[in-house]
């Protein structure tokens, strides 16, 4: 609340003040020029830029499809309808203090350049060499964002939401982050509009009899590779498969990079639960609301008819949730901690907004008069009807 407060009043000093705190950088300018992006960009294999523009070309399809329009309809009565309109400027929180997540970028920048928003900024903190990662640069540049600007955590957030004298004010925050981001979006709400309150990551796995036990364990450590807050849980009606997926946990974290984060993952927040059946399972998991539900089951489809609550569903062991991390095409930026029951992944529609159209005519005017008359002196509003009353016999040169 703090630094949110610091920010708004002082604006870039108090931007510059908390960025030499935590990220212990001193920076006159945040914004990163166009010619980094580039010398990044150019300085990535060939394979990696390919990869990059996989993901944003699979991600910016998937997106296009949902876009809006404005529609209108008429009748007797006139014209009505709505407006659809892209937001004007977002603003994309991109995390990179401990690890850089070009992918975080990429599944927020682009449906926003899908939506037609006229700018995209993106705020990422500096890495341990005062720099934002070389990935995130090109990612930057393979969107096809506005400006980077080299700032992290809350004073990010409130630089976007308030504006200061290098930093745009936006109309829009997206992008997960680390507690101060989501605290930080979470008190700045009101002033700006936000996507959600990301909480820790999860993946909930539902598995019979079939399933590829190595695919099943695999599909828990890549979900709790993210982080120790990360949850993997697997929901089984094999009590089989449920016995041998400790084991084969241990044997593929033998070799992992990452074993240390994985295993303190899975020992605060991992969970194997055996159902009596599928109805059950999915009972269970509706719930629970996870933000990714995978179904490796050997009829999955029957069960996406009774998935009532979920931020995406993973059909089949060909459909992993890290394909979802990168590049099947839907935006990986999705509900959290049971959010799901009412809230959705991020997806073009974030960046619209709608204005309802009304052109009434003279019909309308006779037909309604009554019953808006009669609303509006039931509750008091003797204005509001006079407003009707004195419309009625004109002839009106709009119509």
């Amino acid at each position: 609340a703090r630094v949110v407060d610091d920010v708004r009043d002082h604006g870039d000093e108090a931007v510059r003040k908390y960025t030499r705190a935590f990220d212990h950088r001193d920076v006159e300018n945040a914004e990163v020029p166009r010619a980094a992006w580039e010398v990044a960009w150019n300085g990535l294999d060939d394979a990696t830029r390919d990869a990059i523009t996989t993901a944003v070309d699979r991600v910016a399809a998937f997106h296009r499809e949902q876009v809006r329009t404005s529609w209108f309809s008429t009748s007797d009565l006139g014209l009505y309808g709505q407006v659809v309109r892209p937001l004007e400027r977002v603003g994309v929180y991109t995390p990179g203090g401990q690890a850089a997540y070009p992918s975080s970028l990429i599944m927020t920048a682009v449906p926003a350049k899908v939506a037609g928003v006229e700018e995209v900024i993106v705020a990422a903190p500096p890495g341990r060499d005062g720099h934002i990662s070389p990935l995130i640069l090109a990612a930057a540049l393979a969107t096809g964002v506005d400006r980077v600007f080299a700032i992290g955590g809350a004073q990010a957030i409130a630089a976007l939401a308030y504006g200061t004298e290098s930093v745009p004010r936006v109309d829009k925050i997206l992008g997960p982050g680390n507690i101060f981001v989501a605290l930080a979006k979470q008190r700045v709400f009101g002033a700006v509009a936000i996507d959600q309150i990301a909480g820790p990551t999860e993946t909930l796995l539902i598995a019979d009899d079939s399933a590829d036990l190595t695919l099943v364990a695999a599909d828990l450590i890549a979900q709790a590779e993210h982080d120790q807050m990360a949850s993997a849980i697997l929901i089984t009606t094999s009590s089989e498969l449920a016995d041998r997926v400790p084991a084969e946990l241990s044997r593929q974290l033998a070799t992992l990079p990452r074993a240390d984060v994985v295993g303190a993952s899975l020992a605060a927040n991992g969970r194997i639960v055996v159902a009596p059946s599928l109805e059950v399972a999915v009972d269970l998991a509706n719930t629970y609301a996870p933000e990714h539900l995978c179904l490796l089951t050997r009829d999955p489809w029957a069960l996406v008819p009774l998935v009532k609550h979920a931020g995406g569903i993973f059909v089949g062991e060909a459909s992993p949730e890290a394909l979802g991390d990168y590049t099947a095409g839907p935006s990986h930026v999705m509900p959290t901690g049971g959010s799901a029951r009412f809230s959705s992944p991020l997806n073009s529609g974030e960046f619209f907004k709608v204005i309802n159209l009304a052109a009434g005519n003279r019909q309308a005017i006779d037909q309604l008069a009554a019953a808006t008359t009669k609303l509006a002196r039931a509750e008091g509003l003797e204005g509001h009807a006079r407003a009707i009353d004195r419309r009625l016999g004109k002839t009106f040169e709009s119509e």
